[in-house]
């Protein structure tokens, strides 16, 4: 049997980022929302109000009468399911336990065993805080281990050269050997994908928060399933045009785009600066969730509510950091403009 590598090419350059190819027009995306102001009071989620908020969301976003029907109907029995978290937070802004107890909990309704979920993110180093138990809370709470936690066969490459450092997948501490994809210098213009990403999930629900970021924009589903995923990962967080567009080539490749069915993000708290680290100065008790199967038109929806807040606060727009979104919309990979996004509110 032929083995076929995963080699993936990401054909990220400048001039395929000016002018990209044609897309037939989507259909138009609907952004669910569901707003409780009950759900979070000094910084402290209410788990009944967290799960019926997201369970709200659930129904209204796949159409179905129940909520194992309507898991059931994103992933199938044989599914090695993923919950993509964003652990960068902290205490206070990683995305929330209630939410993640509550996508487990629907998933197990439609017949997915606790033990075989994965939650995880790069580093989760502050899920204790942020209330996640290890080993209590069932179910499979997973860091992308520095160097071996990368596929060596799942890889993308960009003309940006990129520094490697410890962590990477080809950093090597002597710099006198010649490595494959590196540079005597430890440059690299590869980056890895993470071995759960590439072969340890088949379906994932995306769950960031609602957060600015100060390198790509916004931290919010896009951003995601990208940059925490991959190493040699700074090169694409430079803030210029070249590095912001590329996230959209990533989040293109079939590893990601084949396989997050649902994107539910957590403005239980938000933050419209600083992020996607904790920063409280600039965080609202936002109590709100949203939802949608269009990454895109989520990412073009809390942009928009981040720019009304950075600009009473008389921050500047962050909007052309996340460039990224409308070539999303090009690339074919869901709505941006706003007159192609309707945006339902499923509260009481």
């Amino acid at each position: 049997m032929r083995n076929v590598a995963l080699v993936l090419f990401c054909a990220i350059s400048s001039g395929l980022a000016q002018n990209p190819q044609p897309q037939a027009q989507p259909t138009p995306s609907i952004v669910y929302f569901v707003h409780d102001p009950d759900s979070i009071k000094n910084y402290k989620a209410n788990s009944r109000v967290v799960h019926e908020m997201v369970n709200r969301l659930v129904l209204a976003t796949t159409g179905q009468p129940d909520l194992a029907k309507a898991w059931a109907s994103l992933v199938s029995p044989d599914d090695k399911i993923g919950v993509k978290i964003s652990a960068a937070g902290g205490e206070l802004f990683t995305t929330h336990h209630d939410v993640v107890n509550a996508i487990v909990d629907g998933l197990v309704a439609a017949g997915h065993p606790r033990s075989s979920i994965i939650v995880w993110d790069r580093s989760l180093g502050g899920i204790k805080d942020a209330g996640y138990r290890v080993g209590i809370d069932g179910y499979q709470l997973k860091g992308i281990a520095p160097g071996e936690g990368y596929d060596s066969k799942a890889m993308l490459s960009a003309p940006l050269l990129g520094q490697l450092v410890w962590g990477d997948f080809d950093y090597r501490a002597d710099t006198g050997k010649i490595l494959l994809f590196s540079d005597m210098e430890n440059t690299s213009n590869v980056s890895h994908f993470s071995k759960i990403l590439s072969t340890e999930v088949t379906k994932i629900i995306n769950v960031p928060v609602m957060s600015s970021s100060e390198m790509n924009g916004i931290a919010g589903c896009i951003y995601n399933m990208t940059i925490p995923n991959i190493d040699n990962w700074r090169r694409f967080a430079q803030g210029s045009r070249f590095g912001a567009e590329s996230l959209a080539e990533i989040y293109s490749n079939p590893i990601i785009a084949r396989k997050v069915v649902f994107n539910l993000m957590d403005g239980l708290i938000a933050q419209y600066a600083g992020g996607p680290q904790s920063q409280p100065n600039y965080a609202v008790h936002h109590a709100t969730l949203y939802a949608s199967k269009d990454p895109v038109a989520l990412d073009a929806t809390a942009l928009k509510r981040l720019e009304q807040w950075r600009a009473r606060a008389s921050l500047p727009v962050i909007g052309h950091v996340a460039d990224y979104i409308g070539f999303a919309s090009q690339l074919g990979l869901g709505n941006s403009a706003p007159n192609r996004i309707e945006i339902r509110n499923v509260g009481r």
